[in-house]
């Protein structure tokens, strides 16, 4: 089985605009001429997602940034989401295709706030991030905390292998 690693870090990928979303959504009208950015976009979109369509199972890096998910993650969100496609409109049944897909999220964060409010904020991006995924139906996905290592067994490299490895 191929692994396909995607960098949304190193990736550019721009906040989705309002003729995106007609195009991805099936509502531009075809009379308009598309120029070669939103083209670009729209090829980007597609390719985003049908590689998480194939996938079987998907590990997610989720940093906490200022309260929430970074802007690149959310932008990658914001076309996988797709209504029709990932997301059913019409009813409550979840999409069968996508409900055997494992999502792994490994979340960390840095804080300044006492300890229960860092608790109370990770948990909130957890939740997200698990009602996210749950919207499509995907009901297998585990959450990996980095900020749960306290050093004093292993690596951290080796403390994210064996939680990988047993998610």
């Amino acid at each position: 089985m191929p692994v396909v690693y995607r960098d949304l870090a190193a990736t550019s990928l721009s906040h989705v605009s309002a003729p995106l979303l007609q195009v991805m959504r099936g509502q531009w009208d075809n009379t308009l001429p598309m120029n070669a950015e939103l083209r670009a976009e729209v090829l980007q979109a597609q390719l985003l997602l049908q590689e998480f369509l194939d996938a079987d199972a998907v590990v997610l890096g989720a940093p906490m940034y200022n309260f929430g998910m970074p802007s690149r993650l959310k932008s990658w969100l914001d076309r996988v989401l797709q209504a029709g496609r990932t997301v059913n409109v019409n009813d409550t049944q979840a999409y069968s295709q996508l409900k055997n897909k494992r999502v792994i999220v490994v979340t960390s964060a840095c804080s300044h706030q006492d300890v229960v409010q860092h608790q109370k904020l990770l948990n909130s991006h957890e939740l997200h991030l698990r009602a996210v995924f749950s919207s499509m139906g995907i009901n297998d996905i585990k959450v990996i905390r980095t900020t749960d290592w306290d050093g004093t067994v292993e690596t951290f490299g080796e403390w994210c292998e064996d939680r990988l490895e047993a998610a």
